[in-house]
């Protein structure tokens, strides 16, 4: 496992000396050390990708040059699947199947983004313009240094969804991931030194949000920050990048509903909502947390998921049959313990879990967890609780049902689960969110277009409005008459 940072295409020491510990969420143990960045460490990286953004010409390389270092990190990233999934276990405690689903679809985005940055090389062209006396063309170019931030939750799928089209773009690319869990992004770096990358062009500086993140934000030389994490850092960011006009793409929280209706498939409906709360133990921000269901199916759907829900084996997420591993951090099941606790005192009935689960000595992990009858202002109702608790409620009208989903700050995703299609494509169009779901929840695909309404973002990742992220549109116009128009030479 590598301890320190990539800058310049060199690994370095912390300029400070600091370190930062690896926790693995199963056993709460130390399990190895990386550099904790400095500022000064930020001025160096940004610095070396401004370098190669500029000078050495990563920047004015064709597309089709691109896609060759995107497909060699495609490559490697699949040829080492097995590995790289057990440092995401290791460092996030998801189970394992879920951590090599994840590096399969970090691999196939710089394979799909590889694709994209190939067609670049054909995308300038003519545009009819009102006064035929001018030639009007447009093309697209690189924005510059992106100053990419990720989070924990998806370690290195975040980081591909960010860096691939970055580099497809042709910019130069920052990536500080995670503290909780920099393990990858660390491999990523030297994956990309394996695929021979230039110096300068992929910068990985691990390290604390509040200082390396920080200074990197507020760094001059920064054109773009796209970051995913919690609404409130990424309003900071957005008021930091105002500073200097940067550019920025935010993915933020979610409190996603799903709505079930009287005519759904109950056994396949329960799976779904398993599914879109208990994957990545609820640590998801897109998780459709809320759950409104027609009070015709009430208590049989409810019946059905406590049941199953009882079923889903806990564990360490390197152990065979695991469903659940434990919650990132500390910190984090503190958080969702305080969160169902003050839903409890508020009203709310636990129905199942809704505590620290049994029978392990060390690990944070929590049950799976199901509150009903919660009010609409409730916390855990409202808020975003980033475990796997999952609030449940009953409506009587289709009406009813909108109203109450959309009665959301955030507007990341929602899913609609019925037979009926004309039913499902009117609630659909009328959800205030930026993915949709039918008789689903969570599947994500790297061609279509990744964000939320509200307070859930700005910006859309993934497909070509991911390419679109780093890319600068200009306008180039040409006076083609044999002389000019003497206004003022006579």
């Amino acid at each position: 496992m590598r301890t320190k940072l990539y800058i310049d295409g060199q690994w370095r020491d912390a300029a400070n000396g600091k370190q930062a510990d690896v926790v693995d969420p199963a056993t709460e143990e130390v399990v190895h050390q990386f550099a904790s960045a400095s500022p000064e460490d930020v001025d160096l990286a940004v610095k070396a990708a401004r370098r190669a953004f500029d000078q050495d010409g990563w920047s004015r390389t064709t597309g089709k040059q691109r896609a060759q270092y995107l497909r060699r990190i495609a490559k490697i990233i699949g040829e080492r699947q097995q590995e790289l999934a057990a440092l995401e276990t290791l460092d996030n405690g998801k189970p394992l199947p879920e951590a090599m689903w994840d590096v399969g679809d970090s691999a196939g985005c710089f394979e799909y983004y590889a694709k994209l940055a190939e067609e670049l090389d054909n995308d300038e062209h003519a545009i009819a313009v009102s006064d035929d006396r001018f030639a009007c063309r447009i093309r697209r170019e690189p924005l510059g240094v992106v100053g990419a931030i990720t989070p924990w939750n998806y370690p290195l799928l975040m980081a591909s969804w960010k860096v691939a089209p970055a580099l497809a773009a042709g910019c130069t690319v920052v990536l500080k991931p995670a503290e909780l869990t920099s393990l990858t992004a660390l491999e990523l770096a030297a994956i990309a030194e394996q695929a021979e990358l230039p110096a300068g062009v992929l910068n990985v500086l691990t390290g604390s949000g509040s200082v390396a993140g920080d200074a990197l934000v507020k760094h001059k030389q920064v054109d773009k920050v796209a970051f995913t994490g919690s609404g409130p850092i990424g309003s900071q960011i957005m008021r930091e990048a105002a500073t200097d006009m940067k550019r920025v793409t935010l993915e933020l929280g979610g409190k996603s509903p799903m709505v079930v209706f009287e005519d759904a498939d109950i056994e396949a409906t329960v799976e779904w909502m398993m599914f879109g709360i208990f994957w990545n133990q609820g640590q998801v921000c897109s998780a459709t947390s809320r759950v409104l269901i027609h009070e015709s199916v009430y208590d049989k759907v409810l019946e059905r998921l406590v049941d199953e829900a009882g079923k889903i084996k806990i564990g360490n997420g390197k152990d065979e049959g695991t469903l659940l591993g434990p919650l990132v951090s500390k910190k984090q099941l503190d958080q969702v313990s305080a969160a169902v606790e003050r839903a409890r005192s508020e009203g709310a009935t636990v129905v199942c879990g809704g505590r620290r689960a049994p029978g392990f000595d060390k690990g944070y992990y929590y049950e799976p967890t199901v509150l009903a009858d919660l009010k609409l202002d409730s916390d855990a109702w409202v808020e975003e609780i980033f475990g796997p608790v999952l609030c449940v409620r009953s409506f009587k009208t289709e009406a009813e049902a909108i109203e109450v989903a959309n009665e959301s700050r955030f507007g990341l995703a929602a899913a609609v689960m019925t037979q009926d299609q004309a039913r499902a494509e009117r609630v659909s169009n009328a959800l205030r969110a930026g993915i949709v779901w039918v008789n689903c929840s969570q599947p994500g695909f790297t061609e279509a277009p990744w964000g939320g309404y509200k307070q859930s973002g700005i910006g859309r990742e993934l497909g070509p409005w991911g390419l679109d992220n780093y890319l600068e549109t200009k306008q180039v116009t040409s006076y083609v008459t044999p002389a000019p128009w003497g206004w003022y030479i006579k």
